[in-house]
């Protein structure tokens, strides 16, 4: 959803516990699909030291995420917030193994997070 608001930008996703080398759940593909965004090409990937270091930015889906990647490098404290920090420091809840409305939910609140981060993000580009 970022690509798509910020086309110049490099953006990019990984996981505390990822299923590394796995595609997206089926169901998120799904509804991604059906919201015109195409996540067929995704891969799981571990968030890592080194991702953490190049990084301008790090979003996290929920308060706990942000504590543990602080925690894993406290020199991104200071670049590290939660998706939904415009939106009163919402927390994103993970709708894995869970029905298609969790997921229909989750995307939802996760594209009303990205266009709130917009404003600010396009006034740093």
């Amino acid at each position: 959803m970022l690509r798509r608001h910020l086309p110049t930008a490099t953006v990019s996703s990984a996981g505390l516990h990822a299923l590394v080398g796995r595609p997206m759940d089926e169901t998120a593909r799904e509804v991604l699909e059906a919201h015109g965004l195409d996540g067929s090409a995704h891969v799981a990937r571990q968030l890592d030291a080194d991702m953490l270091r190049d990084a301008d930015l790090i979003l996290a889906m929920e308060r706990a995420h942000v504590d543990a990647i602080t925690r894993q490098a406290p020199q991104a404290r200071g670049r590290t917030f939660l998706l939904g920090k415009w939106q009163n420091d919402c927390n994103v809840p993970d709708p894995y193994r869970q029905q298609r409305p969790a997921f229909e939910h989750v995307h939802e609140l996760i594209a009303a997070a990205v266009r709130s981060w917009i404003p600010y993000l396009k006034q740093a580009s």
